[in-house]
């Protein structure tokens, strides 16, 4: 579990640097205008939220309201390193849970 644990935060680590490389690199409204355009684009966008809100779902079975809904929020503003540091803390406590259940 420790190996997947950190495999998760150097992902989120890895994107978040991705993340900086295309900001610096790249112009955000044009390039994603270009994406919209075409049907895919539309599509990877729609599963890009689908994502989102079935994180979110599992996010908020497992933290009270008041810690959930902050990092739900963060997660739609700032992307999937928000989901994958938050998976990387909680992955213990997840499996203790889903292994009392089975």
């Amino acid at each position: 579990m420790t190996f997947l644990r950190g495999l998760l935060l150097a992902l989120g680590i890895a994107f978040i640097a991705s993340c900086v490389w295309a900001a610096a690199t790249g112009h955000f409204s044009d390039e994603f205008k270009a994406v919209l355009d075409m049907a895919w684009g539309k599509i990877s966008l729609a599963d890009l939220v689908l994502g989102f809100i079935v994180i979110s779902v599992i996010i908020l079975a497992f933290e009270p309201v008041w810690i959930g809904l902050p990092i739900v929020i963060l997660l739609f503003i700032f992307g999937n390193w928000v989901s994958a540091f938050w998976l990387a803390l909680r992955l213990p406590k997840i499996i203790r849970k889903m292994r009392g259940v089975a």
